[in-house]
């Protein structure tokens, strides 16, 4: 089939890129525009309690929640609030309320706190109805416009902070991110291809290849969201650009890398790019196919952030591989050996001689490989077993040195953590109103709850049937500490304390980062197996193969836990945070176990094509780290250097995806493929291929083997 392909597109050039522009400016100009959602509760199934506390909150109060943004008055020498500074945040509430801002429904100012460290004045705002809704963002670039005016002259600072705040915060933090993340990642693709070729043709190959079909990526996943209304998170974006180009790039490089060795072996430029099209179309089909897998199976996740972002990236893998399986042979079809311009190192194989003595010293001793790769992975992997999940989305997604982030830290001088984000107790009755008695007792069971600062009045619905309580913990929202409270003496009291013929929800963000990790324990036991199940028939499929599929996926998911481990050990012991992004190991999972995957079944595919070639176990293992090693290696060095370029970003959740995924990578190309799967597989043997015939030699390449080996020396004989 490859084969085939491989003639069509090197016959019919001119045909496959006019096919190409004509599908690239057909999406481009029918798909709908691509949105991302900043609600965490959109990606949450009815079913959970944050979102029934939410329908409620619709039903009963459509115009209450908590402020849409805080204003918070200090002074700024630090020291307790005076009478006169009082009324300086009164009369800037006045101010503020005078100017009549779009979009700003009421402001009101808060009594100061109890140690007089801190003011705060409450905004509402009109409530946004999608993820293109701009209102509550603008509306607080208008305010700290107009807030400098109203501090001006006076011994205090101000400052907003709140959600629509840290939304907007983590909006720009967002654009400045992607546009680093992207001239990051294509200067540093350019400079290592320049290295590795030497050729600025091949460089520039990779960026004007994917930089045109991310065009056609964008519109497809816009198409496909639209069509079964999926919730894209704004992280997406950056996700993409990383995937396209790391992904892309590496099997341009296994293509290229082919195409180069078949001209070393004599063969005409387009019979050389036939044959590898033809040598290589089914590695990187199948690992790209493992990968598709694992993310389609995101599919199964409860939580809609990732049945989103799954298809997704599987868009961005699909198109990349059909690009590099099509459209970039066509290109260097038409450039023959010029795309090498103006290197002549092209013409000569070199001496390899780093991977030519680390593979033979790996046929000599495959179990000491063997343990030492493997051992690093697992005592990675038992620091793993330390990770902590933090919810701290809106300080990790924005710069430390961001408006929203800094008040909200000066916030806590003086007001429980909570404040920023209040949770939501509903109290309800079918039919009777409820009375006061149950009101007051309510309360005051809530007050009563370990971690809980205060409790509000209750507010009631029109008939009185409804009551709301707004409840302000002591710690900040996101915290271990607030998840704890929610998740157990909150919701238990909440529940147990509702009068008889009552029902009792808690809502807030607190109580969705609850549910989300409730789902995310649920899609950990479901997504990672069903996905390895998947991927091991892909390897079984390929390598037509029963043993070999268990100890690849196997090294995989070591390769996981070595990650996390490693990212555990950076983050929460070195740096002292108290856990890692909560979504990190999903993430994680996405890129290491299925990127993983690929570097596998490319040296696999190679041990087997040099066991067909005629050589033994151990030899094979030599010959495939010689040969397929220099690929593996510029392969993870670019797609890990694509990744490692989050860390630019300048927050704290892509800074640790960054980490994780580059590290992740570096664990998949340089210990996994390079090092545990060839020594393991010349330790098991031929048996690996079992029952198929992958270890056996092929007939014609034994002969040809014989033909070539150089003459036994006398001196041997005798």
């Amino acid at each position: 089939m490859f084969s085939r392909l491989g003639r069509f597109v090197v016959k019919q050039p001119w045909l496959v890129i006019g096919a190409w522009l004509i599908a690239i400016v057909a999406i481009a100009a029918t798909a709908p525009k691509l949105t991302a959602t900043t609600e965490q509760a959109d990606f949450l199934p009815s079913h959970y309690e944050s979102i029934q506390a939410m329908d409620v909150q619709q039903k009963a109060f459509p115009n209450s929640a908590a402020p849409s943004a805080l204003i918070v008055f200090e002074r700024a020498d630090g020291q307790p609030l005076t009478a006169t500074d009082t009324a300086t945040v009164q009369a800037a509430a006045a101010k503020l309320t005078e100017q009549k801002i779009k979009d700003v429904t009421a402001i009101a100012a808060m009594p100061a706190s109890e140690n007089k460290l801190v003011d705060v004045v409450a905004v509402q705002m009109t409530k946004v109805t999608s993820p293109n809704d701009k209102r509550q963002t603008d509306a607080v670039k208008e305010i700290r416009t107009a807030l400098q005016d109203t501090v001006s002259g006076s011994d205090l600072k101000a400052g907003v902070t709140g959600q629509a705040a840290q939304t907007l915060d983590q909006q720009d933090s967002g654009n400045k991110a992607l546009a680093i993340i992207g001239i990051a990642t294509i200067v540093l693709i350019l400079v290592l291809l320049l290295v590795i070729f030497r050729s600025p043709v091949i460089a520039l190959l990779p960026i004007i290849v994917i930089g045109a079909i991310s065009v056609a990526v964008n519109g497809l996943i816009a198409m496909v969201s639209k069509a079964f209304d999926l919730k894209v998170d704004n992280s997406v974006q950056s996700l993409l650009v990383v995937v396209l180009f790391g992904v892309g790039t590496d099997y341009i490089l296994f293509l290229m890398f082919r195409y180069r060795e078949r001209l070393r072996a004599g063969e005409d430029p387009k019979t050389a790019m036939v044959s590898a099209v033809t040598r290589v179309g089914e590695a990187i089909s199948s690992a790209a196919a493992a990968v598709i897998i694992a993310f389609g199976a995101l599919m199964l996740s409860t939580l809609g952030m990732f049945r989103s972002l799954g298809p997704a990236l599987a868009i961005a893998v699909a198109v990349a591989l059909l690009a590099g399986l099509t459209l970039v042979p066509a290109i260097v079809s038409l450039l023959g050996t010029k795309v090498f311009w103006p290197s002549k190192a092209w013409k000569h194989e070199p001496d390899a001689a780093r991977f030519a003595a680390v593979g033979s010293s790996l046929g000599r001793r495959p179990g000491l490989y063997a343990l030492v790769s493997g051992g690093v992975l697992v005592a990675l992997g038992v620091v793993a077993l330390g990770f902590n999940p933090t919810f701290d989305l809106s300080s990790s997604s924005t710069s430390d040195t961001s408006e929203s982030s800094v008040y909200s830290k000066e916030l806590l001088k003086g007001m429980p953590a909570g404040t920023t984000q209040p949770s939501q107790v509903y109290l309800s009755t079918e039919g009777a109103a409820l009375t006061t008695d149950q009101l007051r007792d309510y309360r005051a069971a809530l007050t009563g709850v370990s971690g809980v600062g205060q409790v509000s009045e209750p507010k009631l619905s029109e008939n009185k049937a409804i009551a709301e309580y707004q409840v302000t913990l002591n710690d900040a929202p996101e915290s271990d500490a607030a998840l704890q409270t929610v998740q157990g003496p909150l919701r238990d009291i909440a529940h147990s304390a509702a009068p008889d013929g009552t029902k009792a929800v808690v809502g807030g963000m607190t109580s969705i980062f609850v549910d989300f990790k409730a789902a995310m324990n649920r899609d950990y036991s479901v997504v990672f197996p069903v996905a390895a199940v998947l991927i091991m028939l892909v390897l079984g499929l390929l390598l037509r193969s029963l043993v070999a599929p268990w100890y690849l996926i196997a090294s995989v998911f070591l390769g996981f836990a070595a990650t996390l481990g490693a990212a555990v050990l950076v983050f929460q012991h070195f740096q002292g945070n108290s856990g890692l992004i909560f979504t990190l190991p999903l993430i994680m999972y996405l890129f290491v176990v299925a990127l993983g995957t690929d570097y596998n079944i490319l040296m696999v595919a190679r041990l087997r094509e040099e066991a067909r070639e005629g050589h033994d176990p151990h030899r094979a293992a030599a010959e495939a780290v010689k040969h397929t090693g220099p690929t593996i290696a510029a392969a993870g060095l670019i797609l890990a250097g694509t990744f490692a370029s989050m860390m630019l970003a300048g927050n704290t959740a892509l800074s640790q995806m960054g980490f994780a995924i580059s590290v992740g990578i570096g664990i998949a190309a340089f210990v996994m493929a390079m090092f545990f799967t060839p020594s393991v597989t010349a330790l098991i043997g031929k048996l690996a291929w079992w029952p198929g015939h992958g270890g056996d030699a092929d007939p014609q390449a034994e002969f040809d083997n014989r033909q070539w080996a150089e003459p036994v020396p006398d001196s041997a004989k005798r």
